[in-house]
């Protein structure tokens, strides 16, 4: 379900990005304008499943991860 676009200021993108972050994270997207004209959208990476896909998860393994050197030893 797509959800209601705010529109942003680049400047107040830059000045307040960590209370932007929390507002991705609570489900919120935002369209950034430089100029008055669009440059990019932020949204969650639940918005668009479709460019994400889990590959291992090494924490399942181990629950601090492994190490690369491991990983690397089994390819």
């Amino acid at each position: 379900m797509k959800t209601k676009q705010t529109i942003i200021g680049l400047k107040e993108l830059r000045g307040n990005t960590e209370k932007y972050i929390s507002r991705v994270k609570e489900g919120e997207s935002f369209i950034v304008v430089r100029r008055a004209r669009p440059i990019f959208t932020i949204t969650s990476p639940e918005e668009s499943p479709e460019l994400w896909e889990p590959l291992v998860d090494f924490t399942k393994i181990n629950k601090h991860g492994v190490k690369l050197k491991d990983v690397l030893a089994r390819l």
